[in-house]
């Protein structure tokens, strides 16, 4: 009996699985992690791809792909899934080793404030997985800008040096070509390791990702920034107008670098709402169960009492 393609195989008779290849996934709040894990998803072409993601609220995987939602595991249409690991991404991994079949690839969404090389170093010590590459985000229209910043400019130039591949996003928000031409060139002399990719709405070849073949360097551990920051959670928003809720949080002073969630128009429909820095958007969802919104911002800047009193929660 022949042994399986593509697997090594010994002269006993036993094939070595395989490792599974695994990408992370970094960029700040905002640059479009979320746009690119859906694309990625919707055109998987029969791979069977695993995300992993920290909750599933920080991962809003668009409704149409949903086959089913278990406590820690959405199945996605085409053979994905989407799993959280919460604080254990080892044990995560683990198990979805142990799935059969296993997933071809994985592909791993670090936090907005996470530093992806940190992740990619737990992934090249861990038996019967490879680390592929790391991918990170920069929001061309403000990623120069954030690296000026006395708060997050640190951050921001950490995550740039882990990349192997820099997704240049949200080009058609920049004035013109020229301005596309030089982000691409400052972000290439601030990561000379990493190739470039331009893209809009998260439309990257999804072989720029599930191709990669290794890292350009021995990823460097360092620690997150994820201590300066804060998260809140708000529930049983009442019905409300979502794109001037969304315009409020985005212009207001209530200290939200970035928000996201679900929430219904006073019609009864259902809103997906989402804010990166000044920029805002409302979009009708098809998501039955509006599970509420999250806001982040700077650990002491966020003002809980005055969100709740716009969302109409106070008192």
């Amino acid at each position: 009996m022949g042994h399986r393609a593509g697997r090594p195989y010994f002269p006993g008779g036993r094939a070595l699985k395989a490792d599974i290849p695994v990408a992370v996934i970094g960029g700040y709040l905002g640059a479009g992690k979320t746009t690119l894990v859906n694309h990625l998803l919707r055109h998987a072409a029969g791979r069977r791809i695993a995300i992993l993601v920290n909750e599933f609220g920080d991962l809003p995987i668009d409704e149409d792909l949903i086959e089913a939602e278990g406590e820690d595991m959405i199945a996605i249409s085409g053979g994905c899934i989407c799993c959280s690991f919460g604080s254990d991404l080892t044990a995560a991994l683990i198990k979805l080793s142990e799935l059969a079949p296993p997933p071809d690839h994985v592909v791993i969404e670090a936090s907005g404030v996470a530093m992806p090389g940190t992740v990619a170093l737990s992934i090249s010590i861990l038996p019967g997985f490879a680390l592929a590459g790391v991918v990170v985000l920069a929001d061309g229209e403000r990623v120069q800008a954030q690296a000026e910043d006395d708060y997050i400019g640190d951050t921001i130039l950490r995550q740039l040096s882990d990349a192997d591949v820099i997704v240049h996003s949200k080009t058609d928000l920049q004035p013109d070509d020229g301005a596309v031409e030089a982000v691409e060139s400052w972000l290439q002399a601030m990561a000379p390791q990493a190739k470039i990719v331009p893209t809009t709405q998260g439309r990257v070849p999804p072989d720029i990702i599930l191709g990669l073949t290794g890292p350009n360097a021995k990823p460097q551990a360092s620690p997150h920034a994820d201590a300066g920051y804060e998260s809140r959670a708000f529930r049983h928003i009442p019905p409300c107008v979502p794109g001037d809720l969304a315009q409020k949080l985005a212009t207001g002073p209530y200290g939200v670098i970035r928000a996201k969630g679900f929430l219904r128009d006073c019609e009864g429909a259902s809103w997906v709402i989402q804010t990166v820095g000044q920029r805002f958007e409302a979009q009708r969802s098809q998501k039955l169960d509006p599970a509420g919104l999250v806001c982040i911002g700077r650990r002491g800047a966020l003002d809980t009492a005055a969100l709740e009193a716009l969302f109409g929660l106070a008192g």
